[in-house]
């Protein structure tokens, strides 16, 4: 007890409650497992992400592409990813059933029940679609990646293709680290305001660099047609909108 104790007592100890209350400690552990839960949120998120990226770039290495993004735009979107909605489901709200749940095991991994299958199933998917918009960017204006000489332009087009669906799947995606069993709309959209900002002002930049001539210049990208931006929002939400029904098919189950 750290007021009524006596200082050998708490010299000897592994736990001082400073206020000799005993509902402190759960107080104390229910806080604990929520910081916990929201670090390996953000931890698992940004592996997801990255994982995501590397496979995009790994195909195209593998099938002889040219690389689907500059080092600039892979410096731009680790930036916004690996920085706002990071940090957002750092401080994302208490779990109200957290202290429902089993104790952890000290050693157990951030990887433990089913987080890895999360990691790899998502980062392919990211990856994927990733580099599906990259190619439709050719095949939209008759080339290939394949082909041993496209014009500038056309490059630029298909790696703002791919730029963007990277960017905007990631940022969506971040929504479903909230929770591991409960949907989104359970939990509710809004009731992290950090994480929607976090989105919002990501998009706003994204919607900056393709934009702004000098920065558009800069980072040799393309200003979308609306058609093309129907197709980022469309492959962006989709590991999400996936992700939401698994939750679902899981939840029908148990």
């Amino acid at each position: 007890m750290g007021i009524t104790g006596t200082n050998v007592a708490k010299a000897s100890s592994d736990m001082i409650l400073a206020d000799d209350n005993f509902s402190t400690l759960v107080s104390a552990i229910e806080q604990g497992r929520n910081i916990y839960n929201n670090i390996k949120k953000s931890v698992i998120f940004l592996i997801t992400c990255n994982l995501g990226e590397v496979i995009s770039i790994l195909i195209a290495i593998i099938l002889g592409w040219n690389a689907p993004f500059l080092a600039t735009q892979l410096l731009w979107i680790n930036l916004i990813t690996d920085s706002l909605p990071a940090i957002a489901l750092g401080m994302d709200p208490g779990n109200a059933d957290v202290m429902k749940e089993k104790p952890r095991p000290a050693k157990q991994s951030f990887f433990a029940n089913g987080a890895s299958i999360h990691v790899i199933l998502g980062g392919l998917l990211i990856g994927f679609l990733t580099i599906g918009a990259y190619y439709f960017g050719f095949y939209e204006h008759g080339f290939s990646p394949f082909d041993k000489e496209v014009p500038q332009d056309i490059l630029d087009y298909a790696r703002t293709m791919g730029f963007m669906v990277l960017l905007v799947c990631q940022l969506f995606y971040s929504l479903a680290f909230r929770n591991e069993r409960k949907s989104i709309l359970s939990i509710g959209v809004f009731s992290n305001k950090y994480l929607v900002g976090a989105i919002v002002a990501g998009l706003l930049l994204q919607l900056a660099v393709v934009g702004l001539p000098t920065i558009q210049t800069a980072f040799h990208l393309q200003m979308p047609d609306i058609r093309a931006w129907a197709i980022f929002f469309g492959l962006g939400i989709t590991p999400l909108v996936i992700n939401e029904f698994i939750k679902f098919f899981c939840k029908i189950k148990t």
